[in-house]
């Protein structure tokens, strides 16, 4: 007697999940980051300190090219005791000027706190673009108020 719950002549069900689907569709999205993960970074270099702030140790000797921004937003650049205003565009011409002379002398930005961020960022990446690998940014030490 054949009823509804024989199985001599049907296969078993198949107990695995078909995971090639699911491999196509990893494979598409890893490609799809792989392209835009390039695109997201984006910025200016700088190598921060990773201590607690020191004095920077001067074993040169050199004398650092110094770019400032006041609070009105007008650049100044100094080398050693010399600090003259320019305009955002001779910067990096005067940067040049300056490496060329002196490879491998030190470039630090001094910024009001008043500054709007992009305007450092904007002056940041003008550095990069002379050719500044590296960037240090200046500051005053916090007053000690003698808990310390």
């Amino acid at each position: 007697m054949l009823g509804p719950f024989n199985r001599r002549g049907r296969s078993k069900p198949m107990g695995e999940i078909n995971v090639v689907p699911f491999i196509d569709v990893m494979l598409v999205l890893l490609v799809i980051f792989m392209i835009t993960a390039p695109m997201l970074t984006q910025g200016v270099k700088v190598d921060l300190p990773q201590v607690a702030s020191e004095p920077i140790e001067d074993t040169e000797n050199k004398d650092p090219i110094i770019v400032s921004v006041d609070r009105d937003g007008q650049y100044f650049i100094a080398l050693g005791g010399d600090e003259t205003q320019v305009s955002l565009e001779e910067i990096s011409d005067r940067v040049i000027i300056l490496l060329e002379r002196n490879p491998g002398t030190p470039v630090m930005v001094r910024g009001d706190r008043n500054v709007a961020y992009g305007q450092i960022v904007t002056l940041m990446s003008t550095l990069q673009v002379a050719g500044v690998e590296n960037v240090g940014l200046i500051s005053e030490p916090p007053p000690s108020d003698g808990q310390g």
